[in-house]
């Protein structure tokens, strides 16, 4: 075994769990049935009464046994006799209770189907229940927060298991309050033939039910360990089976590479899963042959008391069924509350996730306090929780009717200054004021609904093209004029006509009959939504021609400065055709401003954007 499978084996040993102790782990439990009464409270109520029916009738079942039993014995035994009443006389009470065993068993198939058809509804709906509060918990994380790889790994897990989990651990509550029942049953008939017989039954359940308690501690560290490894699988299995990877891995001959690299993830996973799986079943064999042993010498005892005159036949039958019931209700009893324990512990991931604690969201202005005073940023600077600086000191001002273009080497900063604009992220020193009030002041969809912003990794969404477009702004979602008139400033409206079903046309290859569109024309598409965004006054393009032809890049600006005369503009591109008509270029690197001017005065200062400038014109020479 390496070294390296040696540590991964120790971490997943050593790892502490979110929740201390057996029984502090059932904390979940309340909150589980809580969420299930939210649900349904009507088929909670149903679960709770078929829950009841189902745990009594078994022992009122096997009584009744005992009396048919001794009722056939007594009918035979006077049938003997010199004066025996007539056959059917005799037997008519033994028909009779033939008849209520009929009807009981009736009842309790009735009460275990209406469990089970309850059950299966609850999963439907508690299932979407749970999912839905997995997404709107991920709606209110920040985007740093989605960076944060342990915060993913606790979404992934919350996803992959929780959302069964509520449900399970209600069965299995209400699985031992009836197997709680059908033994208090038991136990009134067992405790009349001997209190020692409780004795053995339970101490025929108990090994297996430590044994199964640990092993779920163990399945569950295992379980979150593993994340990790799990996530980079599903992550291997998209790029190998997508469409928008597969030309890469196709044309680099990676098919080879990752597929190899997905076998040794599941061969690590899957050894140390069988490694458990073998432990748990083989010591669950062991400790299941003892409750075996207690079950037959109980089967024994009553024999023996049988054949020496102390029960008569029927309570032989009864005792027998009683001790072989009573143990296998003890065993799922004790078998329910080592799954509890489990499905607690993955609740733990839920509940773990739904409680990260998020910023809140304190701003309530809708207007600034100087309106026309335009966008500020006052010695702004950045970092990554735990990372690099990205931003230092950037001071500037831009006023309606302005624009204002971003120059510099990738990874210089500019794509975070935007996102800190749209408050992405929060400035780790100094403020952004909008119009003479600070940002974080600002309610957080006033100030989003008045900025229009394309990033150059902008979404490809897998849906119609009216809707594509409508993503840009909400309000409009399904307004087909809209959707035609920002088409018609992005460009895009030509070649949308040109399609099967015009902006009814399903986009991409998830779905039937999903049309893929070339690098240009998602491009125009991802234009057009931020012309969807009517009321915007900050328009922000990042990167938004870098797959167009120069011809229809020209025109994509040329209508640009006439939809943004009077708003604040501002424009992130490495082609300085595009940048040089702006009113205001800034030079960044390394995530300060090294130098700020217009075209002309730049070239003039000889620096940074002079050297570029040239460097570009002479591949067009």
């Amino acid at each position: 075994m390496t070294s390296s499978h040696a540590s991964h084996r120790r971490d997943h040993r050593t790892s502490a769990a979110p929740v201390s102790g057996f029984f502090g782990v059932f904390r979940y439990s309340r909150r589980a049935l809580g969420l299930v009464w939210q649900t349904s409270r009507w088929m909670m109520l149903g679960l709770a009464l078929c829950t009841l029916v189902a745990g009594v009738l078994p022992a009122v079942t096997a009584w009744v046994g005992q009396l048919i039993v001794d009722g056939v014995v007594a009918a035979m035994d006077a049938q003997k006799a010199d004066a025996a009443p007539p056959l059917g006389e005799s037997l008519e009470p033994v028909l009779w209770l033939v008849a209520l065993e009929g009807g009981i068993i009736a009842l309790m198939a009735l009460a275990q189907r209406g469990l089970d058809a309850q059950k299966s509804l609850l999963r439907a709906r508690l299932g979407h229940r749970v999912n839905v509060m997995i997404l709107q918990k991920a709606g209110t994380l920040s985007l740093a927060q989605f960076e944060d790889s342990e915060l993913y790994d606790r979404l992934t897990r919350a996803r992959r298991e929780a959302s069964t989990r509520p449900l399970g651990l209600v069965n299995k509550t209400f699985s031992l309050l009836q197997n709680a029942i059908s033994l208090g049953s038991f136990g009134v008939l067992l405790v009349q033939f001997s209190p020692w017989a409780l004795l053995i039954l339970v101490v025929g359940a108990l090994p297996v039910f430590v044994s199964e308690a640990k092993f779920s501690g163990e399945a569950f560290r295992l379980f979150r360990w593993r994340s990790p490894q799990s996530r980079m699988q599903m992550y291997l299995e998209t790029v190998l089976a997508r469409e928008d990877s597969i030309k890469e891995v196709k044309l680099f001959g990676l098919e080879g590479l990752f597929l190899e690299r997905y076998r040794a993830i599941f061969n690590r996973l899957f050894s140390e899963e069988r490694r458990l799986t073998l432990r748990r079943e083989g010591w669950g064999f062991g400790l299941g042959l003892l409750g075996t042993l207690t079950f037959y010498a109980a089967y024994g005892w009553v024999v023996v008391e049988t054949v020496a005159g102390a029960l008569t036949l029927g309570q032989m039958t009864m005792y027998l069924m009683v001790f072989k019931q009573g143990q296998g209700a003890l065993s799922a009893s004790l078998t329910a509350i080592s799954g509890m324990y489990e499905d607690n512990l993955y609740l733990s991931n839920l509940y773990e996730y739904l409680e990260q604690p998020v910023d809140a969201e304190a701003g309530t202005a809708t207007q600034g306090q100087t309106p026309g005073d335009g966008l500020r940023f006052e010695d702004v600077s950045f970092a990554y929780p735990g990372g690099r600086q990205v931003l230092h000191g950037i001071s500037l001002h831009l006023t309606p009717g302005q624009s204002l273009a971003l120059v510099g080497e990738n990874g210089s900063g500019k794509t975070t200054l935007i996102k800190l604009l749209t408050r992405l992220y929060s400035p780790t020193a100094g403020r952004i004021v909008l119009d003479g009030t600070d940002l974080r002041d600002w309610d957080a969809v006033a100030l989003r609904e008045r900025v229009g912003v394309i990033f150059q990794d902008f979404v490809r969404y897998q849906l119609p093209v009216g809707e594509n477009l409508g993503v840009g702004d909400t309000h409009a979602f399904d307004d087909e004029a809209r959707w035609e008139h920002a088409a018609r400033h992005g460009m895009a409206d030509d070649f949308i006509r040109d399609m099967p079903s015009g902006y009814h046309t399903q986009l991409g290859r998830w779905f039937k009959n999903g049309q893929e569109l070339s690098g240009g024309q998602w491009q125009k598409i991802a234009l057009s939504r931020a012309y969807m965004r009517e009321n915007a006054d900050i328009l922000v393009l990042d990167e938004p021609t870098a797959a167009m032809d120069p011809a229809a890049e020209a025109e994509v600006f040329a209508r640009f400065r006439e939809h943004s005369r009077d708003k604040m503009t501002i424009l992130i591109s490495h082609r300085f055709s595009t940048v040089r008509s702006a009113e205001q270029i800034l030079v960044v690197d390394a995530g300060r401003i090294i130098e700020r001017g217009t075209h002309t005065a730049l070239l003039e200062q000889n620096g940074r954007y002079a050297a570029l400038f040239r460097l570009q014109a002479r591949g067009y020479q």
